[in-house]
């Protein structure tokens, strides 16, 4: 772990075996943090930020710093991608595409903390009032382990930006990109105690994080079941949070789309990454008219795609995360089957040959879903897709809506003004219109109901990290008047 500028072994000695998904060989043995660790990286933080010069650092100097960073990681971005995909198992591709967006998003807070920031306001004279932006303070960042590195640098840039201090806990099963990018934090030289890491488990580094009286924000990325729980952890010190949770996002396809297009978005928006992502376009809304045309060519696609090692050429889906998480969502196909839904792809772990030791499942696709199944309602988190009918744009909306999450949801039609229609009455917070899962540092992320509080990246990304502070000068400086002076 790295703490106060220094690399450090837990305080009572824990390790932890971090495993390749694919292969399941143990890829490294790391330290496993606890309460002593994590509680002494918070101290560092705070004093970094109550004690130092960081908070007041030059904007100047952290865009060059925070550039520093992402030349750095931009020349080993083939050994960060590489270590992504055996980490958490994506296919290759995937991990080169993480691996320049994390490279972008330093770059793009780097260059945004030096832009016009705060306002000034006409108010009666002799008075004259501005407002300006101020880092928060120490700042808790847990991040998932499906984009391990990528989530990082959305948590780590306008943190730092900003001028707060962090301490960052990467998930237990993929610290192995954190560990490199915090060498590559020491490397360029921000400043000791500014950037903490801590690994170790939920339940005890995750919510030291959420209930430290001396941590003044925490954000945090995954379910929204613990999403909760730090949610009513924060709430002792009432600190800020920052929460991206679950989803379970409908993409609406009308018969007029595009089929083709349709068809491979349908596709990409539930089987890449495995399915492992919170945006999954999992719901998948057919107009009746195209219904069945549609689900065999996709299902015909589907069956198509190729899993494997994600090292290995040509691989489109790599394995699940983890065998827990194997079993979880094994769990889910069996539920969709007992609830009616007939099983039109997939289904079935694959355990022949180079498949064996590894966390693979089969592309599955569910037809003659209803609203009320847990298939259907529950974010499963793998690559299981519910297909659903609709007879018209107004049913669209209505299975869309039927939802306690709020993230994403994409709309595929070649009718512009329907288009815009379905997408304004959308409630959720990414949307994409006949596309699927591009996102961008520019723009801000985040969701709407159950799938979280506040948003990341884009300028409001950085808003997040700081607080608001009204100044008031008076420009006639004299006694008031107010009370009688006789």
């Amino acid at each position: 772990m790295f703490i106060a500028g220094q690399w450090v072994e837990a305080e009572d000695g824990s390790v932890r075996e971090v495993f390749n998904p694919a292969t399941g060989e143990v890829l490294a043995t790391v330290a496993e943090g606890g309460l002593a660790d994590v509680r002494r990286a918070i101290a560092e933080a705070r004093r970094a930020f109550d004690e130092s010069d960081w908070p007041q650092t030059p904007v100047v100097e952290r865009a060059r710093l925070l550039h520093a960073l992402a030349d750095k990681l931009e020349e080993r971005a083939e050994e960060f991608a590489v270590l992504e995909t055996e980490n958490c198992g994506k296919p290759l591709r995937e991990s080169r595409f993480d691996v320049n967006d994390a490279v972008n998003c330093f770059r793009y807070y780097a260059g945004l903390i030096n832009k016009p920031l705060g306002q000034t306001y006409e108010v009666s004279d002799p008075m004259m009032t501005m407002v300006v932006r101020e880092p928060i303070g120490v700042c808790g960042q847990i991040v998932p382990w499906n984009y391990p590195l990528l989530i990082a640098a959305w948590k780590l840039a306008p943190c730092l930006a900003a001028g707060n201090t962090t301490v960052f806990k990467p998930a237990e099963v993929t610290p192995l990109s954190a560990i490199k990018l915090f060498e590559l934090i020491e490397e360029v030289g921000f400043p000791s105690g500014v950037a903490n890491l801590v690994l170790g488990a939920g339940p005890v580094v995750g919510h030291e994080l959420a209930a430290s009286g001396l941590v003044d924000k925490v954000a945090f990325t995954g379910g929204t079941a613990t999403g909760r729980s730090i949610m009513q952890a924060a709430a002792g010190n009432l600190k800020k949070i920052s929460l991206e949770l679950g989803g379970k996002s409908p993409n609406i396809v009308f018969a007029d789309a595009d089929f083709e297009a349709a068809v491979e978005f349908a596709m990409f928006a539930i089987f890449a990454n495995q399915g492992q992502v919170c945006s999954a376009g999992s719901r998948l809304l057919v107009e009746d008219s195209i219904h069945d045309r549609f689900v065999e060519a996709l299902v015909e696609r589907s069956r198509k795609i190729r899993v494997g090692n994600g090292l290995h050429e040509g691989t489109e889906m790599g394995p699940l995360i983890s065998p827990a998480h194997l079993q979880k969502v094994l769990q889910y196909i069996e539920i969709g089957k007992a609830e009616g839904a007939t099983l039109a792809l997939g289904g079935k772990r694959l355990t022949d040959g180079e498949y064996a030791r590894g966390n693979f499942v089969e592309p599955t696709i569910f037809t003659d879903c209803t609203p009320d199944m847990r298939i259907v309602r529950e974010e499963i988190f793998g690559p299981v897709l519910a297909v659903l009918r609709f007879r018209d744009e107004e049913e669209a909306v209505r299975l869309a809506n039927d939802s306690d999450y709020g993230l994403a949801g994409g709309v595929f039609t070649q009718d512009g003004a329907k288009a815009l229609r379905v997408i304004k009455r959308l409630r959720a917070g990414i949307t994409w219109v006949n596309t699927y899962h591009p996102t961008y540092n520019e723009a801000p992320w985040g969701g709407y109901k159950q799938s979280g509080i506040g948003r990341e990246l884009g300028t409001y990304g950085l808003d997040a990290y700081t607080e608001i502070k009204q100044i008031n000068v008076n420009l006639q400086v004299g006694p008031l008047g107010w009370y009688r002076n006789d």
